[in-house]
């Protein structure tokens, strides 16, 4: 693989990227930054957020520039005040060595005055927001004809938000640039009138495809009536207990309203929406990304431009109208290389849509079933266990105590201290989830038996995989028609049986009519399928990986 080294920015950048671990450009950058480099051409990249589209142009625009002069040489436009931060945070990063290179963020929200000033007193490179960058324009508070780069970044981002005559504005009034940058996520109609208007020649480079998702995320869907969002909704951040997420609604009340009924019930969560102060809005970003919010409902304009570390999922209450929405939505997660999961809760009559958008953005969308209440507490309980075992005993303030601890349990046992220590953390979700309803919603289970070969008559199967063929009480004499193999995932793996069940039928491409028992424990599971199938699943699954770990599936009389 290319370094940064070979890639041919100068020594200081390669030292400043080193310092921060990297080594190998990606692959955006690996495209871009040899092109950039020139300074005359002309460039649009079109990749997903989350791939370093930032030191694509970062790192060239600092090579570039004359550190001499002290007035404005590049000029970055991007659609939102957390991004122009975001930007103008790594671009610091990269000119670790340059100390004569600065750098300014301009945005609404913020002192127009001490904006002013900052660019009086010499900056190089402006990292701007349009409608800022427009006011300072008007108040001839910068002068953009000694601009030499323009960049564009999320663009249709900012047509979206309807920044289309601002970005043509700022265009005509840069007639001295030597290139135009266009990086993007998608390429609608509208950025290619802008780019035929005010580019030339540009080289176009795609990293992956225009629309597809990110291969780092897991797509999954949740079927269940309108009446029953929300309370799919708390069911999947129960079962998800480590979850630090982005929860996207359509509108900023049902935003308002979700957060407030979330947080009554104890949650940490909060709401980012356009009737927010940007003092709120900065609130609100800070305890999320300091982890002092769990969650944050937002709207998609809210959201945009929101570039936070480690987000672990994304859910979608609703199915976004725009399917391009439902890229920037999902793109959230699974950054910089990690995995993600993006959750769609959707309405029976919404599959269409669905599985049209998982045919645009070209990757596999899981169906699983909403969990059950005992799911939800058997994962909470798991969780509970293991924040029990990582607990912090090292500082000796617990030494001094542990006399009267061991006074004061001395007639409990350690069962029935592990037993009460239980029951503080679990009584409210057990009493919750003690009767909880089924909130799925299911084809109706049809009558009809189907013959498989061998003669042996198939009943009808429950969502969970739990009914089976007539006349097969014995589930344990493995009859002529049944192959049992066995498979190294089990609940440890966050598999309850109808989730498994709808995983081993993804992967393998086979009917439900195939199955009989299934038998789950811990660390393994056991599978009955009919013996003309058993070939077809072990070769479609031995061998993948879950959650980075290889699966091992084989003939379980082998073993």
């Amino acid at each position: 693989m290319i370094t940064f080294e070979e890639i041919g920015i100068e020594e200081r950048l390669v030292k400043a990227v080193a310092d921060l671990g990297y080594v190998n450009p990606t692959a955006i950058q690996e495209k871009a930054i040899p092109v950039l480099l020139s300074g005359t051409k002309d460039f649009i990249g079109l990749a997903q957020t989350g791939t370093g589209k930032t030191a694509a142009f970062g790192l060239p625009l600092l090579h570039l520039i004359d550190a001499a002069a002290r007035h404005p040489q590049a000029l970055v436009v991007c659609p939102t005040r957390e991004l122009c931060l975001q930007i103008v945070s790594e671009l610091e990063l990269f000119k670790k060595y340059m100390t004569s290179v600065h750098v300014l963020a301009v945005y609404g929200g913020s002192s127009i005055g001490m904006q002013i000033r900052d660019l009086k007193r010499g900056v190089q490179i402006v990292v701007a927001t349009p409608g800022r960058l427009i006011d300072l324009i008007e108040r001839k508070a910068i002068n953009l004809e000694q601009i030499e780069y323009v960049v564009l970044d999320e663009a249709d981002e900012m047509l979206n938000m309807g920044f289309q005559d601002d970005i043509e504005f700022i265009l005509k009034n840069t007639p001295k640039r030597e290139s135009t940058w266009l990086f993007s996520a998608t390429m609608p109609p509208e950025i290619r009138r802008v780019s035929k208007r005010y580019m030339k020649d540009p080289v176009e480079v795609t990293v992956g495809q225009v629309n597809t998702a990110n291969k780092n995320i897991d797509h999954q869907y949740y079927i269940t009536s309108a009446q029953h969002r929300y309370e799919t909704l708390k069911r999947l951040i129960d079962f998800n207990p480590g979850m630090y997420g982005i929860i996207f609604t359509r509108t900023k009340a049902d935003a308002q309203e979700i957060a407030e009924k979330l947080t009554r019930e104890g949650y940490d969560i909060d709401a980012l929406h356009g009737d927010l102060t940007q003092a709120q809005r900065d609130k609100v970003m800070g305890d999320f990304r300091e982890r002092t919010l769990q969650l944050l409902i937002a709207t998609d304009v809210a959201a945009r431009g929101i570039d936070v570390k480690d987000i672990t999922h994304v859910i979608n209450f609703e199915l976004p109208d725009d399917i391009e929405v439902y890229t920037h939505r999902s793109g959230r997660t699974g950054r910089a290389g990690n995995t993600g999961i993006c959750m769609s809760i959707v309405h029976s009559r919404e599959i269409g849509r669905l599985r049209q958008i998982e045919r645009i953005v070209k990757a596999p969308f899981h169906k699983l079933e909403i969990p059950a209440g005992k799911d939800v507490c058997r994962k909470q309980f798991f969780h509970f266990m293991d924040r029990l075992l990582q607990a912090d005993i090292s500082h000796g303030f617990y030494e001094s105590y542990l006399p009267m601890l061991e006074e004061k349990f001395a007639e409990v046992s350690k069962e029935e201290v592990l037993k009460r220590m239980a029951a503080l953390e679990f009584d409210r979700f057990l009493k919750y989830y003690e009767n909880a309803e089924d909130l799925n919603v299911r084809e109706r289970q049809r009558e009809v038996r189907e013959r498989v070969p061998g003669g042996r008559e198939y009943g009808n199967r429950g969502a969970g995989g739990r009914e089976y063929g007539r006349g097969r009480e014995q589930y344990g004499n493995n009859g002529g028609d049944y192959t049992r193999l066995f498979v190294n995932l089990g609940t440890k793996d966050g598999f309850y049986k109808a989730s498994f069940l709808q995983f081993i039928l993804d992967m393998s491409e086979l009917r439900k009519d195939v199955l009989g028992r299934i038998d789950m424990k811990e660390m393994n599971s056991w599978i009955e399928v009919d013996r003309h199938a058993a070939n077809q699943m072990i070769r479609a699954i031995d061998g993948k990986k879950y959650k980075g770990r290889n699966i091992r599936m084989n003939d379980a009389n082998s073993r």
